[in-house]
């Protein structure tokens, strides 16, 4: 089974799950066309899903899938 890494500040959206549960979690992932949000990067094994097949990269049994909204502001 993969493993999927939920940051902290989404982990409350979706209390160990997913879209598919926690529709209040999908205009922080996705944007209105349906792509991840620019504010969000998905990782397999390291490498930015953006590089591979975007959402249509295969996720295997031993993969580790980490999303992680970016951080932005400051002075």
């Amino acid at each position: 089974m993969a493993t999927i890494r939920i940051p902290p500040v989404l982990r409350p959206s979706v209390g160990g799950s997913l879209v598919d549960e926690h529709s209040e979690t999908q205009d922080q992932i996705f944007g209105a066309d349906g792509d991840l949000n620019r504010y969000v990067n998905v990782y397999l094994n390291d490498e930015d899903v953006r590089v591979l097949d975007g959402l249509d990269t295969p996720v295997g049994e031993g993969d580790v899938l980490v999303i992680l909204p970016a951080m932005a502001g400051g002075r």
